[in-house]
């Protein structure tokens, strides 16, 4: 099976394509203008054709961000898995390497999975301490328009971040089987130079955010009874939490979890607006 090549480098001062190949069933999308051309980003579309992935393919792709180069991979719409044709598993791999005070941002839409449906997926990232990092992973329940909330039979995404010489930094993985909140997210970033703005300010967004929503009722609010008085909290539509991984807490880890995928997206925006002026463009705007 052929893989598919990214290589952004800095070529006379800017970040730059310099290797792009892709085969059925996926290719790279490279818009002239993405954003603000004071930036220095290349972004990257990946897309399949058919709109989605069919049981049984499976596509692998190796990505290279040179040093000091920029590169945004993302999607134009979810990633839809078709239903699932007997056993067939459909696979997606990447490989990837970030070069010293490089940045790579993958910020794609949900995977969406049909109705009996199995998916594979596996991100390896290899960088140096000076290497930045933005990963967005996330699921959604399935198709609500027609009624299929948790019909695929299965999903597993393993994340894996690992200093060059093969030292784990972060190791992640999520498996659904079946009926398990209509969308998850996991979502990591090593916070070195180009990302260390936004560390702070998202630690304290979601530490505000479920305070707020995990905040005991007053008495005067609580549920009361013949046997006396009870408190009880509404069951949140929302749930965040990060907490830190690396040498001297270099890196973050997001999770959320959510009943709808706007919420999700509308929470993506806020935490990333701050990037529009590093990669020329807001990210799921």
């Amino acid at each position: 099976m052929e893989r598919g090549k990214l290589v952004v480098e800095r070529v006379e001062g800017r970040s730059t394509l310099t290797r792009c190949f892709s085969k059925y069933p996926f290719k790279f999308i490279v818009p002239n203008k993405a954003g603000s051309s004071k930036a220095d980003a290349v972004w990257i579309y990946t897309i399949t054709y058919g709109g989605g992935i069919v049981s049984g393919d499976s596509v692998a792709c190796d990505v290279t961000v040179g040093d000091g180069a920029t590169a945004v991979l993302t999607t134009q719409s979810s990633t839809k898995v078709y239903k699932s044709v007997g056993s067939k598993c459909s696979q997606q791999k990447m490989e990837a390497s970030i070069g010293k005070d490089a940045l790579l941002v993958v910020i794609p839409d949900p995977v969406t999975c049909f109705s009996t449906a199995k998916y594979s997926q596996i991100q390896n990232f290899i960088v140096v301490p000076e290497s930045s990092l933005l990963l967005v992973d996330w699921i959604t329940s399935g198709r609500h328009e027609r009624g299929e909330k948790w019909a695929f039979s299965h999903f597993k995404s393993t994340n894996h971040i690992l200093l060059q010489g093969n030292e784990t930094l972060f190791l992640d993985t999520t498996s659904l089987e079946h009926e398990y909140m209509a969308v998850f997210l996991s979502a990591c970033r090593t916070t070195k130079p180009k990302l260390k703005l936004i560390q702070s300010q998202i630690q304290e967004d979601v530490k505000k955010l479920m305070s707020q929503q995990l905040r005991l009722p007053s008495i005067s609010t609580g549920c009361s009874s013949e046997s006396g008085s009870s408190y009880w909290l509404p069951k949140p539509s929302f749930l965040a939490s990060c907490s830190t991984f690396g040498p001297k807490g270099s890196g973050v880890v997001i999770r959320v979890a959510s009943m709808t995928t706007e919420s999700v997206y509308t929470f993506l925006q806020d935490q990333l607006a701050s990037l529009e002026p590093l990669l020329g463009a807001a990210p799921y705007l």
